[in-house]
């Protein structure tokens, strides 16, 4: 958190260097200064931000890919004539253990379309989801425990 701070303090001082506070200045500045703390994190031998920063954005780009091919799936089956929804509650055994990470899950799985989260069980180990096209529970299973479960911990833990 830290680091974060200093970060945004270093896109400050750069926006404030050129005379411009403009929003694309701020990023550029930001930039400029995750490059500046990433590289003092390799010298340091530490790379817990600018790794978490990276992951961050890794797990973005794969959720909004996510979010254009489930949608583009369901925009094609509600245009077409043939219905090809194949649906299924399925239960979602959980790696994931705090109640941020349960709680992002079931909301991540909730923003993409074709899938709803419903429930969690009593112990908090298995989230029951409502998926429009699980042709095959373990592939389905598979898909969220490799993909969001697995990117998702990945940058909170």
């Amino acid at each position: 958190m830290t680091l974060f701070l200093l970060n945004l303090l270093l896109a400050l001082v750069w926006a404030m260097a050129v005379g411009r506070f403009t929003v694309p200045q701020l990023l550029l500045g930001y930039v400029l200064g995750f490059l500046v703390l990433a590289t003092l994190e390799a010298l340091w031998g530490t790379a817990q931000y600018s790794g978490r920063i990276l992951r961050g954005l890794r797990f973005t780009a794969f959720f909004f890919v996510a979010l254009l091919l489930s949608s583009l799936q369901i925009a094609y089956d509600s245009l077409t004539p043939r219905l090809r929804a194949t649906p299924r509650i399925i239960a979602v055994p959980l790696d994931a253990a705090t109640e941020t990470e349960i709680t992002l899950l079931a909301n991540f799985l909730t923003l993409t379309p074709g899938t709803l989260s419903l429930d969690i069980s009593a112990d908090r180990r298995i989230l029951y989801v409502h998926a429009m096209y699980a042709r095959d529970r373990q592939t389905f299973l598979t898909e969220v425990k490799r993909g969001l479960e697995a990117r998702l911990l990945e940058v909170l833990r």
